[in-house]
């Protein structure tokens, strides 16, 4: 029989790959009796991107990728011809493997294979992290046959006119997040149970801002907690390990451990680190990334969970040393209080997207033959 192609696209940060590699995780399982149905992922040229989605057994096809800009930069002019060159390049892959449907996940690189597909005749699926529509969504909307998105809030955001194909899915977590190990992540960390346990995600690239104040408030939790710290591969522990502080650039494959020895998470509100706490149930305090040179959905993520009482967020000039102490403060001697917002932040996480979506591609690609 001929084999059936399904093409994820998606890249840019970590949250348009790892939400992509739940969905697929799910489709190999749903669709292990079909030997037919083989996945590829076009994706930019990021070395971290082509690891974490060939560590999945899925082959990867890096294409150019020139960056959308919602704002007038002299780069504009020439990230016109790396979006001609991705889209030419996209439609190459596709022409030559003819998948029965192409799914995005997201981020500039994904516009120029959404397009390239249309163009074949090729059903595109788009899919939304992030509580609003970024660009790359609102530019693949209108070549895709189905939206989905993570938020309810998101469906008012987009022309009327796309009402039918929007489908509230939620954000797909791996499963192997909701699996972690309390103590196989104190273990890691050298630490014991006597104390909690403060994550500190700064991303896999490091956020200077966390790092910063990750430095400030240590001094000011000695003997109360112990604080994990994921500070990116391009910067450096703030101080040596010890029995209060750990400090990593990055957990490749210890992650749902640490996420289980948490009792608090502290980081950026992107869509990775917070769908992945929330479906952990922890608490968190987001001190989101705003100002010029972003569109501000790590704030409007961030201020939606608050608002659910879901998450503290510390946003622009609230993220400072004593609001963030007073946050972390108040969760520490209230055992309920992380409890109840733990519990919230999971009842938004909602069920499993993951097998929502699958299910949905392997349903349209039945109708494709």
């Amino acid at each position: 029989m001929t084999e059936k192609y399904i093409a994820f696209s998606g890249g840019g940060t970590g949250g348009h790959i790892y939400p992509g590699l739940a969905i697929i995780e799910k489709l190999k399982v749903m669709a292990a009796a079909d030997a037919n149905i083989k996945i590829i992922w076009i994706g930019s040229k990021k070395p971290a991107e082509r690891e974490a989605v060939e560590s999945a057994g899925i082959g990867f096809f890096p294409i150019p990728s020139g960056k959308l800009r919602r704002s007038f930069s002299l780069k504009n002019f020439t990230d016109v011809f790396k979006v001609l060159a991705a889209y030419f390049s996209a439609r190459k892959l596709l022409k030559k493997y003819k998948p029965c449907l192409l799914f995005s996940k997201g981020g500039y690189v994904s516009v120029p294979p959404c397009y390239a597909a249309a163009s074949l005749g090729i059903p595109v699926f788009t899919h939304e992290s992030d509580l609003t529509p970024g660009l790359a969504t609102r530019l693949n909307s209108k070549k895709a046959e189905k939206i989905l998105l993570s938020w309810e809030h998101g469906r008012q955001l987009l022309p009327k006119a796309m009402e039918n194909k929007i489908v509230v899915s939620g954000n797909p977590v791996r499963s192997a997040i909701k699996r972690g190990d309390p103590a196989k992540g104190r273990a890691w960390l050298g630490f014991d149970d006597s104390l909690p346990i403060i994550l500190v995600l700064g991303g896999s690239q490091g956020a200077k801002q966390i790092n910063e104040l990750t430095a400030a408030i240590l001094p000011e939790l000695a003997g109360r907690a112990r604080i994990a710290h994921q500070y990116g591969a391009d910067n450096s522990a703030i101080t040596a390990r010890n029995d209060s502080y750990c400090g990593f650039a990055f957990s490749k494959d210890g992650m749902a451990d640490l996420y289980a020895a948490a009792d608090i998470i502290v980081g950026r509100a992107g869509a990775g680190t917070l769908w992945e706490g929330a479906a952990c149930a922890k608490p968190m305090i987001f001190i989101p990334l705003s100002g010029t040179g972003t569109r501000g959905d790590q704030v409007e993520n961030a201020e939606y969970m608050e608002r659910a009482g879901a998450a503290i967020s510390l946003a622009g000039a609230k993220a400072g040393k004593a609001q963030l102490l007073d946050s972390i403060q108040a969760l520490l001697e209230s055992p309920l209080a992380r409890k109840n917002m733990g519990e919230k932040a999971a009842s938004l996480a909602g069920s499993d997207a993951a097998s929502a979506i699958a299910e949905l591609i392997l349903e349209r690609i039945k109708k494709v033959g």
